[in-house]
């Protein structure tokens, strides 16, 4: 989802690990942008500004501006990040270009709504399988997530990804088939149905088994009557 925010970069003219270290002593991260058929370059920038981006409703979703001192102003999506594991500060950042011209794929979260008459009419439970889905799309037209509506969802039932509307450029990308969300019964409902059918009467013999027998029974008498 394309947001009117605009991320100040400067040009690194140096690198290797005393060059990285001075630009976190100066209050950055080291960056580097690339893609849309241009050079990358190495950049330097806010990571308070990155982080906000990342950790928003949109996410790694967002598409920026990005303004290179001297370079360029660029629309970009961040594409991966360095965090130091003890700290969780942020180390390092990947930004792609976008071209909005150009379809791309990326990842959208599903969320539910509703509460499923699986749970009040039957006592199921709704359990979330999927909670994101593939998609390719104009940047411009990237969501900030799809919602599905589970109300009507009783116990064996689901929801897959395509059933999902899409609009505008977008097309699934994930297997149609995927579930989404579905309704299952409580694991003791289902043990006690089992154990249910475990306790039920063997089948009875059936009739025509026990006249067999009696013939065979007669057929012997006759013969010993014979001799």
């Amino acid at each position: 989802m394309r947001k009117d925010i605009t991320v100040a970069a400067d040009v690194r003219e140096t690198r290797g690990k005393n060059e990285a270290h001075r630009t976190r002593r100066a209050g950055q991260i080291p960056a580097v942008v690339y893609g849309a058929y241009k050079d990358p370059v190495t950049i330097a920038v806010n990571p308070k500004e990155i982080l906000r981006i990342v950790h928003s409703s949109t996410g790694y979703n967002t598409i920026f501006n990005l303004q290179i001192n001297g370079r360029e102003n660029t629309p970009v999506m961040v594409v991966d990040q360095q965090v130091d594991p003890i700290k969780g500060t942020l180390l390092h950042a990947d930004l792609k270009r976008i071209d909005l011209t150009r379809r791309i794929r990326v990842t959208v979260p599903v969320v539910t709504h509703g509460e499923a008459k699986g749970i009040k009419l039957q006592g199921g439970l709704l359990e979330i399988v999927t909670r994101s889905i593939e998609i390719d799309c104009l940047p411009d037209d990237i969501p900030e997530h799809f919602t599905v509506d589970v109300t009507e969802l009783m116990i064996g039932q689901n929801v897959r990804a395509g059933e999902i509307p899409l609009s505008g450029s977008m097309k699934l990308s994930s297997a149609p088939d995927t579930v989404i969300a579905h309704v299952v019964a409580l694991r003791g409902e289902a043990e006690a149905a089992t154990g249910d059918a475990a306790a039920a009467p063997a089948t009875p013999e059936p009739e025509v088994i026990k006249k067999g027998k009696k013939e065979e029974e007669k057929a012997a008498e006759d013969k010993g009557k014979k001799k």
